[in-house]
Formats: C-alpha cells, sequence, structure tokens
C-alpha cells in the first residue's frame, strides 16, 4: 500500500511541471536533466523496496531529495572545474535505473509464476 505515495507523488510531479509552464534556460538544463534522473531512481528504489517489505518512508524522502541535491551539486562542481561530471551522474543513475527497474521486472514476473503454480495445485 505504500507503493502508492511514490506513485502519486511522481504522477503530481509531472502534472504539476507540465501545468506550470515553467521552462528551463538551455544552461540550467544539465541541472534539471540530472535531477530527474535523480529522483526517478529514488522513486524506482522506493517501489522496488515496498515490494521486498523493506519501504521505510524516511529514507525514501530523504534519498529523494539528497539525491537531486547531490546530483546536482555535482554537476555545478563539473562546470566550476571545466569537467563535464554530468555523464558521471547519468551513468550512475541511469544504471541504478535499470537494476531496480530489473529487480521490479523479475519480483513481478515470480510473483506472477508463483500465483500460476498455486491456482495450478
Amino acid at each position: 500500500m505504500k507503493i502508492i505515495v511514490p506513485v502519486i507523488g511522481l504522477c503530481a510531479g509531472i502534472l504539476l511541471g507540465i501545468k506550470s509552464g515553467i521552462v528551463l534556460p538551455y544552461t540550467m538544463m544539465a541541472y534539471g536533466g540530472v535531477g530527474i534522473l535523480a529522483c526517478l531512481d529514488t522513486v524506482l528504489g522506493g517501489v522496488r523496496a515496498d515490494m521486498e517489505h523493506q519501504f521505510q518512508m524516511r529514507i525514501f524522502v530523504s534519498g529523494f531529495f539528497l539525491n537531486g541535491i547531490v546530483a546536482i551539486g555535482l554537476v555545478w562542481l563539473g562546470k566550476q572545474l571545466n569537467m563535464d561530471l554530468s555523464i558521471a551522474a547519468i551513468v550512475v543513475f541511469g544504471s541504478r535505473i535499470f537494476y531496480n527497474f530489473s529487480k521490479i521486472r523479475r519480483f513481478l514476473l515470480n510473483k506472477r509464476q508463483k500465483e500460476a503454480m498455486i491456482g495450478e495445485e
């Protein structure tokens, strides 16, 4: 049931972002993109944790905001050093998103397989 909180938050954030009409300037696009990746990683991690019955709201909320802040800070630091550190954040968060998504997919497939086996008995 706790899985509903991250999903509702994600949907509300998407709708709010679309309806707000705020457009990021081109110079801020790297910050926004990496921040979104970090937050998406946290949402998928929260869904996975809920499926594994390990979800804790404190960890989810702190991870959501702190991951976003650290990712944006990494991009900012890279700009100050004249390096493209956003690539590092994209690789890390991208791989974590794929990992969490694969765990969720595996959990759902195994759950359906177990339900089918129980139904046959």
